[in-house]
């Protein structure tokens, strides 16, 4: 089925909730003659986008209070970094997508992508690849749950990802050091590291407000990291001395 398909279908079962308030798989599943598999995915998608509560059997729509305080945690500039980045993707790619909000953000910009294998730390991302209809391969590393970053981590982490080889990590940042690299609040660095050693290119996605921003862990020093992908926030002197170390820097246009 086509994403516009998939978009209309959705927009339509929005149109029954805010009609009726609540809405059944089973009914969806006759409206439009199609599988519960695929209502049941669109339902996960929708929640995630906060725009339904599921419940046994189907959905309701959300609570007006939480309606009317529910903003999009994903700001249009990191929607715009997380699109750009996810369209140096391939189809049939092995990619690792690392925790954390503008890298789940991609997720949403790779339904489009056929035969994808996607590893990664985050929960919400595979939740998030699991709703899509181009069903990927999910790969999980386990490990040990870090609530600070949302992710598993550790060395069970990172025997995992030495098993595999990828095409593509993509990977944030809490901060840009023009000298050093990328660095991060996170003192649990050794999987990021990891990752970084067994893909082939390595994409790092941050805003330009977090770049000059230096903090004491270093993550990933420059001669690991392939392409910057930030916004149009960027200065051309950060720019051009980002490229002097050997980084690949795209900005997405942004407001």
């Amino acid at each position: 089925m086509s994403k516009r398909n998939t978009q209309q279908r959705r927009h339509t079962i929005l149109t029954e909730l805010n009609n009726f308030g609540e809405v059944t798989v089973d009914q969806l599943t006759k409206m439009f003659d199609t599988s519960e598999v695929t209502i049941r995915k669109d339902l996960s998608a929708l929640e995630k986008s906060g725009l339904l509560l599921r419940k046994y059997g189907g959905a309701i729509s959300l609570p007006k209070e939480i309606v009317n305080h529910n903003s999009n945690d994903v700001s249009k500039r990191k929607n715009q970094i997380a699109k750009c980045a996810a369209d140096l993707i391939k189809d049939h790619h092995r990619i690792i997508i690392d925790s954390g909000r503008t890298t789940s953000a991609m997720v949403g910009h790779v339904s489009n992508k056929k035969g994808l294998v996607v590893m990664t730390n985050s929960l919400s991302v595979a939740n998030q690849l699991n709703a899509l209809e181009s069903e990927p391969t999910i790969l999980m590393t386990g490990g040990t749950w870090d609530p600070t970053s949302e992710s598993f981590q550790g060395q069970v982490a990172e025997q995992v990802i030495k098993s595999y080889d990828f095409d593509q990590l993509f990977i944030g940042a809490d901060g840009i050091d023009i000298e050093r690299g990328t660095t991060t609040f996170n003192e649990l660095i050794g999987l990021s590291q990891v990752m970084a050693e067994v893909a082939r290119e390595v994409i790092v996605l941050v805003e330009s407000e977090k770049i000059g921003r230096k903090i004491p862990n270093l993550e990933l020093a420059w001669h690991k990291v392939h392409t910057l992908v930030t916004d149009n926030g960027i200065s051309e002197q950060i720019k051009q001395s980002l490229i002097l170390q050997g980084v690949n820097v795209i900005c997405a246009a942004t407001e």
